[in-house]
């Protein structure tokens, strides 16, 4: 498990990102964590687990989502778990309606956001996660970067960056 000790911090982050208001963090770390160490023989390239888990993770997430969409809101239980954390209500707020607009992007879109803006990833990472050139993954992040910035405009009071800047600093 020395491979996964170098990645743990980001895939964590990842998830926790990516599950937010969906789904519980830990369930799909452990789904995810279970099945790599299954398949772990399998993965040709230790240096790729990284990849191997955030793909792993985003397909497992869609499934969870699918199944769940009607039955658990989680919302209450993630402010929950910010507000556990000293963090603001208005920063929750906040949070909360950057998750409602990131739903609003391409899934691609939103993915490659969370990756680069919250998670802290490469444009080379990136493409290599969701298997695209780094020309394409840019103008993804831009196009997302644009649409977001778009619809805060709605919200004058808020700004995107500090919002993302709060997100990164609670999302672990």
């Amino acid at each position: 498990m020395k491979a996964y000790e170098s990645c743990h911090e980001r895939f964590l982050r990842y998830c926790s990102s990516l599950a937010f208001g969906k789904m519980d963090v830990q369930d799909l770390v452990q789904d995810i964590l279970l099945s790599a160490y299954s398949k772990f023989d399998q993965i040709e390239n230790k240096d790729e687990l990284l990849h191997y888990l955030i793909r792993a993770a985003r397909n497992r997430s869609i499934s969870i989502w699918r199944k769940r969409r009607d039955l658990v809101d989680l919302k209450e239980l993630h402010r929950q778990k910010l507000a556990d954390q000293g963090v603001s209500p208005e920063t929750i707020l906040d949070i909360q309606l950057l998750y409602s607009m990131l739903n609003k992007l391409p899934q691609k879109q939103k993915e490659a956001i969370i990756l680069f803006e919250i998670n802290g990833f490469s444009m080379k990472e990136i493409a290599a996660i969701q298997n695209s050139s780094e020309a394409a993954t840019k103008t993804r992040i831009s196009r997302g970067r644009n649409k977001l910035a778009e619809l805060f405009s709605e919200n004058p009071d808020l700004n995107l960056k500090e919002v993302f800047v709060s997100l990164k600093s609670v999302m672990l």
